[in-house]
């Protein structure tokens, strides 16, 4: 399928969707089997509101048939019962994410307005994007910035077995390691829907859970005015930006980008990617 067709999200609220996957609880309930649904019934992690997707033929690309090259073996990284928010760092630091590409359209702009600037963001990629432009990852990963995991296909985690959110992210993980050099240390949950499930396997892959703080809600394509007024009223030391580079026409983001980036290094922000965080 087209890219114009990745629609994507995040306002849908699961709460109350026929769809969904019922009435949001606690992210600790038990996990079930690999043939299971990982924690049916259960909501997002606290601090992430889930957001109920469209069927996954009417906006994904046909996945990779194969798998990639064996994985390594992972560092060991706490298993968490919610995803980071914020990311504590010294002085005026703030850190900018991308979701849902690379995008051959956007995502180069994108890169462009960040060298501009020397500065480094985060890039949260799906496998079926990033599979049919590598290169786009090879760049990210010689400018300095940081790439994450944000599943194969973008599907409601809350919603699949063990075994499935495994293949998302171990899939994803090894078209990373081929394009960007190394696998990713990150991973972010699809409509900030997570459960035990996926900060289990996310662990046992390397991967801490990362959230954001601001939502700029460039999705929902308001404006240029507004997605830059949305990161100046949300902007403070630690605070992580949501953005898309991919999922639709993120033109806006573009041109917001370049608006508001200047403006933070202008009132002192240190624009910076995270290092892992341990307890």
């Amino acid at each position: 399928m087209k890219k114009d067709q990745l629609f994507t999200r995040r306002r849908i609220l699961l709460v109350g969707a026929t769809a969904a996957a019922g009435a949001a609880g606690a992210a600790g309930l038990l996990v079930p089997g690999d043939d299971e649904p990982a924690d049916d019934g259960t909501g997002p992690a606290a601090g992430a509101p889930a957001r109920l997707p469209m069927k996954p033929s009417a906006y994904r690309l046909q996945p990779l048939t194969g798998y990639g090259p064996p994985s390594a073996a992972p560092d060991r990284v706490p298993v968490r019962r919610e995803p980071l928010m914020s990311l504590p760092g010294r002085g005026r630091t703030m850190v900018l994410t991308f979701d849902d590409g690379p995008d051959p359209r956007y995502t180069p702009q994108i890169l462009d307005t960040l060298a501009r600037y020397g500065v480094h963001a985060m890039f949260f990629v799906c496998g079926e994007m990033a599979v049919d432009h590598q290169e786009l990852l090879a760049r990210m990963a010689d400018e300095g910035h940081v790439v994450g995991n944000h599943t194969w296909s973008h599907p409601l985690l809350t919603q699949l077995s063990r075994r499935r959110i495994r293949s998302e992210m171990t899939r994803t993980s090894d078209v990373i390691e081929t394009g960007y050099g190394e696998r990713p240390r990150w991973f972010r949950a699809p409509y900030g829907a997570w459960n035990r499930a996926a900060f289990q396997l996310g662990a046992e892959l390397g991967m801490e859970p990362l959230a954001w703080t601001v939502d700029t809600l460039d999705w929902t394509t308001p404006g240029t005015r507004s997605i830059v007024d949305r990161v100046r009223q949300g902007a403070g030391p630690g605070v992580v930006i949501l953005s898309h580079d991919a999922g639709g026409d993120r033109s806006q983001s573009v041109k917001a980008l370049r608006r508001y980036l200047p403006e933070l290094l202008d009132s002192g922000y240190q624009i910076t990617v995270p290092r892992r965080q341990h307890t």
